[in-house]
């Protein structure tokens, strides 16, 4: 009969839990190997003949256990299908206190879990499952410890922990570092970085002192991050009303990262690119990107660190509260630079997902390892983030801060489940929070909130949105908390209601004429709005009285209706063109969002020549009036509105003088004149050059990529190498996707690019397929990025593309993406469609202007 450690989806027992792990790891990262032994105190809850721990590639070379009456020989039964070991015992353990004496063996990884090398970097990865691959342990959030860890390593490096270093000695070349023992600690927040790593002089916030590490070249980019921690280390302390708790804040560059950051207690790793920048020539997106990351691994600290998930399938506890978090936090500090607004862009592309039939609940199940890798998207991040927001707005946010910093208290150092967190948010407002929270985390999918109104009366009604047409929806309702704005002689003015039921009905307070009504005031709601054709019109003559994001909804949600067959594509394409006089930059980066994923996908020529005519005409005046150069002092909100102007000439319109330009002036940036190009503009010029360029071109980014220190300009240049369309440039792009000179970190971004290329998707498609084998090996130790590969895959437009990508992914399963295959698949059924049907219309439209 086979053990319960054969099964993938095996669970430790909660009868044996760790209460101490006092480990050593001595590195070696030149033969790429480490060694390690120690102890684990534990906890037997009953009588015991065998304990399981989790190892993954490990060697266990000693196991012995000590209780109250003696010692007991262990007997090592690796079971490779659960990533764990049976201890097996000579005689059963009583309960009560025990330890448990351990050495071993291991490999640095060839991917980026586990123990890796970056550049010579030996830095840890270990979320979700992965700190199994450097120590035995109880590798499930639910068994927190602290740790006592003790590294050996080649003398001359930095070494950096969790706790502060407590004693150092030397001898014979190499260094012993013991770091200070932890506050209690999941496996997958234990972190490691050795190798040749600086750091600016540290800083301290409110007397926790903060320094900021990267390789040494690259030392002079870590100003921007070390402002930005001291910025809001103490707006986090003052939001939850607790101290940070890890004692010092170490935050690392690491040259190749899969994902974005990584929040380790006290030893925040980061993609170099999410980290480092030079404020002189950062755009603002740049700087606004990495403000918002690091304070959403500064607010884990509390969300997630100090209170820990139970278990994976609420990962979203952890995520979703970060990236709200973080917004609000940049907001108070920076409220100049609207982060709100780049919040409702990624909230933006969770309903895109969450409008799948293969979309999945915040809350989801998760069986084992694989199942956790793909609880990492914008439903778990974006989605709940959006959700909490909605919440608050319901609850208000002075009751919503108590009930979270009643969480915290009441859990502190320990787990917690969802439960518990609406528990406290009931708690402190006195409202209905699980009846509100548990319909929109615990299930899939959001509601088209039906809008008709007549004076002042407004009938309400709700259904589930799918993107594809005619699926039928299956009775869902969700407890909808509308913000309706509007306007009437009185002025503009707002009115709550809480829609349960698949209908309701108000009367809007006020007298007079309603002129226009919002019904996601302020789009703070994770939904989508159907208005009625006089309602709709409405907004159309009065955009410049609605809210920027607002306007940035109504364009989102009038292309969604699109898609699901809901309207018609000639009155969206009446909306846009409604926009021709827009001033606020992030409307308009919505809008040339719109107006480039339809050029990008209009298959005959003289009819996208067209559309790029009508595009020149809607924004050609407006960036004209803007000129490329700014003028001294000029705000970062009109240098952002050139920005966009110009993607929608240059990129979308694709407008001659205007590429041309484009390209002489990076030319001249990459010849040294750095004011050739402001800031905001050097990702546009980088792309349009490229597309239009020659062999010389590509050769010059090429070498610029190489060499490039700061990591967001590092990354434009080698995404301009995927944007040539040259046939024999996008070819010789097409074979670097194979080498070894695009990092691994960069290898999903950069297929993308290719698939996304007209000149390109033919032979890279056909390529990818014929060396998928490769491509699995070389980013099979890094899943995210997999699944990533396999989303890019659903750019290719046409139906062919659709029937080939269905094949290949029958023959060729990847059970580390299955979700993302399922989406990208429907995804790509959905835009067929939506272009075989939409081609025709839009040809239609442009004829009759």
């Amino acid at each position: 009969m086979p053990h319960a450690t054969d099964d993938r989806n095996y669970r430790l027992p909660t009868s044996v839990r760790p209460a101490r792990y006092q480990l050593t790891l001595s590195l070696d990262p030149g033969r790429r190997v480490f060694a390690g032994e120690g102890q684990v105190g534990l906890e037997l809850a009953a009588p015991t003949g065998e304990l399981v721990l989790h190892a993954a590639a490990l060697d266990l070379t000693r196991a012995e256990l000590r209780t109250a009456d003696g010692p007991r020989a262990v007997r090592v039964v690796p079971a490779p299908a659960s990533e764990t070991v049976r201890l097996v015992l000579e005689r059963p353990a009583p309960a009560g206190a025990a330890t448990l004496e351990l050495a071993w063996n291991g490999h640095v990884s060839d991917g980026l879990r586990g123990l890796y090398q970056a550049a010579g970097v030996a830095v840890t990865q270990f979320e979700a499952a992965d700190a199994r691959r450097v120590f035995p342990c109880f590798d499930e959030p639910g068994f927190k410890a602290p740790w006592a860890l003790t590294v050996e390593a080649p003398a001359g490096l930095a070494l950096l922990s969790n706790g502060a270093p407590e004693r150092t000695t030397e001898a014979a070349g190499r260094q012993r570092v013991a770091f200070r023992e932890t506050p209690p600690l999941p496996t997958y927040l234990v972190a490691l970085a050795c190798g040749a790593l600086e750091a600016r002089p540290a800083g301290a916030a409110r007397g926790v002192p903060v320094r900021t590490w990267a390789v040494p070249e690259k030392l002079a980019l870590t100003a921007f991050a070390q402002e930005v921690a001291l910025e809001v280390l103490p707006r986090l302390e003052d939001y939850f009303g607790l101290p940070y708790a890890f004692g010092k804040l170490d935050q690392v560059g690491v040259p190749e990262f899969e994902a974005g950051a990584m929040e380790n207690a006290g030893l925040v790793t980061y993609r170099e690119a999410a980290l480092l920048l030079d404020p002189a020539t950062a755009a603002l997106p740049v700087k606004k990107r990495v403000a918002e990351v690091i304070t959403h691994e500064l607010a884990h600290q509390w969300f997630g660190n100090w209170v820990t998930m139970q278990w994976w399938d609420d990962l979203w506890l952890n995520e979703s509260f970060a990236t709200w978090m973080a917004a609000k936090i940049v907001d108070g500090w920076r409220p100049e630079w609207r982060v709100w607004l780049d919040f409702d862009a990624g909230k933006a592309a969770a309903l895109h997902l969450d409008a799948l039939r293969s979309t999945h609940p915040v809350r989801a199940e998760v069986k084992n390892p694989e199942d956790m890798t793909e609880s990492f998207d914008v439903i778990t991040y974006e989605k709940g983030g959006a959700v909490l927001r909605m919440i608050e707005g319901y609850l208000g946010e002075g009751p919503f801060r108590d009930g979270i910093r009643l969480y915290m208290r009441r859990h502190a150092k320990a787990n917690a489940v969802a439960g518990q967190l609406w528990a406290a948010l009931a708690e402190a407002s006195g409202q209905p929070v699980p009846e509100l929270a548990d319909a929109w985390i615990g299930g899939p999918g959001y509601p088209v909130v039906e809008v008709r109104r007549e004076g002042r009366r407004v009938a309400l009604g709700q259904r589930r949105f799918y993107s594809e047409p005619g699926v039928a929806e299956a009775g869902e309702r969700w407890p909808v908390p509308l913000v309706l704005r509007y306007e009437d002689a009185g002025g503009v003015k707002e009115a709550r209601h809480l829609l349960r039921g698949a209908a309701g009905e108000l009367t809007l307070p006020g007298e007079g004429e309603v002129r226009w009504l919002v019904a996601n005031g302020g789009s703070t709601g994770f939904y989508r709005v159907a208005y009625d054709a006089a309602s709709a019109a409405a907004l159309a003559r009065h955009l410049p009285r609605l809210a920027p994001s607002e306007r940035i909804g109504l364009i989102a949600d009038q292309w969604a209706l699109v898609r699901a067959g809901a309207r018609e594509p000639a009155d969206f394409l009446d909306l846009l063109a409604a926009f021709g006089g827009e001033e606020d930059y992030a409307v308009l980066d919505e809008l040339v969002g719109r107006l480039a994923g339809l050029e990008a996908r209009l298959a005959d020529e003289p009819v996208r020549q067209r559309f790029q005519r009508f595009v020149a005409n809607l924004v050609g005046p407006a960036f004209a009036r803007a000129g490329w150069d700014p003028a001294p002092g000029e705000p970062d909100a009109l240098r952002m509105r050139r920005a966009a102007l110009l993607r929608a000439l240059a990129l979308v319109a694709r407008e001659p003088a205007a590429v041309a330009e484009g390209a002489r002036r990076l030319d001249r940036f990459l010849g040294g004149d750095a004011a050739a190009l402001e800031p905001n503009l050097h990702d546009a010029a980088v792309a349009m050059a490229a597309r239009a360029g020659d062999e010389r071109r590509f050769e010059a980014l090429r070498a610029r990529f190489k060499v490039e220190p700061d990591p967001a300009l590092k990354r434009r240049y080698l995404t301009g190498l995927a944007l040539f369309e040259d046939p024999a440039l996008a070819a010789r792009a097409e074979a670097l996707a194979f080498g070894d000179e695009i990092p691994l970190q960069d290898a999903a971004s950069y297929m993308g690019a290719l698939l996304a290329n007209r000149t390109a998707r033919e032979g890279f498609w056909g390529a990818l397929r014929q060396r998928w084998d490769a491509v699995q090996q070389r980013v099979g130790g890094a899943p995210m990025l997999l699944r990533r590969v396999v989303e890019a895959v659903g750019q290719l437009p046409e139906r062919r593309h659709l029937e080939e990508a269905t094949a290949f992914f029958a023959a060729h399963p990847v059970p580390a993406a299955r979700q993302a295959i399922a989406q990208t698949l429907e995804r790509m059924r959905q835009d067929v469609a939506l272009w075989e049907r939409l081609g025709p219309a839009v040809a239609r439209w442009l004829a009759a202007r």
